[in-house]
C-alpha cells in the first residue's frame, strides 16, 4: 500500500499554485506548507496527506524519473477533464487528452507534465462507479 507520493520541483512557488489548481478537481486540497514542501490531502481528511511537492533533500536540482509517473483517481469524467484543462491552463503539458486508452475500456485517462517535467495521470473507472451507485 502507498503511503504518500513526492515529486521534486526547483520552483516550490510556481509548482504550489500548479498543483493548487490542478489537484483541485480531484478533491485534493494544500493543507501544509513548509519552506521546503508542500502538502496535499482530500478534502474530506485533510489529515491523511497523499501528495507532497517538495525541493530536493541532497540541494541539487530536480528532475523528473524516466519512466516515473504518479496516478490519482478522479472522483467524476468532469473532475478528469477538469484537471487536465486546468493542468494545461497552469502551465502544464499535454501528455494525453481525457479518455479510454483501449477500444471499449471503462477506464479513462488524461496525463499532464508539470513545468519541472513529472507526468501526472489522473484516472477514471466508469464501470467502478456505476457498480458502487447499483
Amino acid at each position: 500500500m502507498i503511503g504518500y507520493v513526492m515529486v521534486g520541483t526547483n520552483d516550490l512557488n510556481r509548482a504550489t499554485r500548479f498543483y493548487n489548481a490542478t489537484l483541485a478537481p480531484l478533491g485534493l486540497v494544500q493543507v501544509e506548507r513548509l519552506e521546503t514542501s508542500t502538502a496535499y490531502a482530500p478534502e474530506a481528511a485533510t489529515d491523511a496527506i497523499e501528495f507532497y511537492v517538495t525541493t530536493p533533500f541532497d540541494q541539487r536540482p530536480a528532475t523528473p524519473g524516466n519512466g516515473t509517473m504518479v496516478a490519482l483517481a478522479a472522483p467524476s469524467m468532469q473532475a478528469l477533464e477538469q484537471f487536465h484543462t486546468v493542468g494545461l491552463q497552469n502551465g502544464g503539458t499535454d501528455e494525453g487528452a481525457p479518455g479510454p486508452r483501449e477500444e471499449g475500456s471503462a477506464i479513462c485517462y488524461a496525463y499532464v507534465r508539470d513545468f519541472d517535467g513529472n507526468k501526472i495521470c489522473a484516472f477514471y473507472d466508469k464501470a467502478k462507479d456505476q457498480a458502487a451507485h447499483e
